[in-house]
């Protein structure tokens, strides 16, 4: 039975992957920082099946302590400061964390378990001011907010651990991707969770930044799989993972309300005060290598991904209401 290690096992992406694994025979454990803020809602399917350890990015001596205890055979690293606005209040915490605790993760690796294999979870952020579309492996860096820098950091010390060290390092570099686990502060699940609370009667608008912004969204629960297969190569090495669409903010908006049969230009108001400080330019990815080297495909469609978010919102705040 190979065990994995999972940083960050309480969010989205950490319990999609424990899931995952769990379905592959591992044992998995997950680094929880065993703070009065952590809640195991997204773990709440698997809870009884994983094992839970205390340690911190920030804290070299407990990552130590967890490889020497457990040698995992695979890490996936999710732990960060995860929202890009977010990042600008509190940009020292997120370098600090999404950016230097790579770096003592993978030391921690090298010196007590080097054979063990590494999972980055890079950005799309990393991708900024583009310097073309779409981006593949080889598109230049150009990050526009404190969350990008700090992942650009932790994909670049990933890379030179694999380099300098012969360490199995590698990233995946991730457009947006979400899930009904997304947390409310994400704009896509804000619309999702906006949309049933308007179709409830619990509010009656919705205020977002600015509707033209683009993405290239996804489902989690794919993007796991993805991750996963990284880490089965025969040789390291980074690959972009996306769906190769881009949609707007207005479109989500549209297919969401449009799903609990309302129209979403009489609940929306665009707010200056949800605009970036510096917006991204059109981040869409080439998924073409993972597809080819890995044998990947996306199986859940945009309009899929609303529907299932909407509803998922609709029920969970029907239990509320009750």
């Amino acid at each position: 039975m190979p065990t994995a290690l999972i940083t960050g096992i309480a969010g989205q992406d950490g319990s999609y992957m424990a899931e995952l694994l769990l379905s592959k025979g591992y044992k998995v454990l997950g680094i929880d920082r065993f703070s009065s803020m952590v809640t195991y809602e997204n773990l709440k399917l698997v809870q009884d099946e994983i094992t839970l350890v205390e340690g911190n990015l920030l804290d070299q001596g407990s990552l130590v302590a967890i490889i020497e205890e457990y040698s995992p055979d695979e890490v996936y690293n999710f732990a960060a400061l995860s929202f890009p606005a977010g990042s600008w209040s509190q940009p020292v915490v997120t370098g600090d964390t999404t950016a230097l605790g790579v770096t003592r993760m993978l030391e921690a690796i090298r010196l007590v378990c080097p054979e063990t294999r590494f999972y980055q979870a890079s950005s799309s952020e990393m991708f900024g001011n583009v310097r073309e579309v779409p981006q593949t492996e080889k598109t230049p860096f150009y990050p526009r907010n404190p969350y990008g820098v700090a992942k650009m950091y932790g994909h670049w010390i990933t890379v030179t651990y694999r380099d300098h060290y012969d360490m199995f390092t590698c990233s995946g570099i991730l457009y947006n991707h979400e899930s009904p686990r997304r947390g409310v502060e994400f704009v896509t699940r804000k619309i999702s969770h906006g949309a049933a609370r308007i179709k409830l009667g619990l509010t009656h608008e919705l205020r977002l930044g600015n509707l033209d912004a683009q993405r290239d969204w996804g489902y989690a629960g794919d993007y796991a799989e993805a991750m996963w297969l990284m880490l089965q190569q025969d040789q390291p090495e980074d690959f972009v993972v996306c769906t190769g669409e881009t949609h707007s903010v207005r479109e989500f908006c549209d297919a969401a309300f449009s799903h609990v049969g309302l129209n979403y230009q009489d609940y929306v108001i665009q707010d200056e005060r949800f605009y970036r400080p510096a917006e991204a330019s059109l981040l869409v990815g080439d998924p073409k290598h993972a597809r080819k080297k890995l044998g990947w495909q996306p199986q859940v469609s945009f309009e899929e991904l609303v529907t299932m978010m909407v509803d998922a919102d609709l029920q969970y705040l029907g239990r509320e209401i009750l």
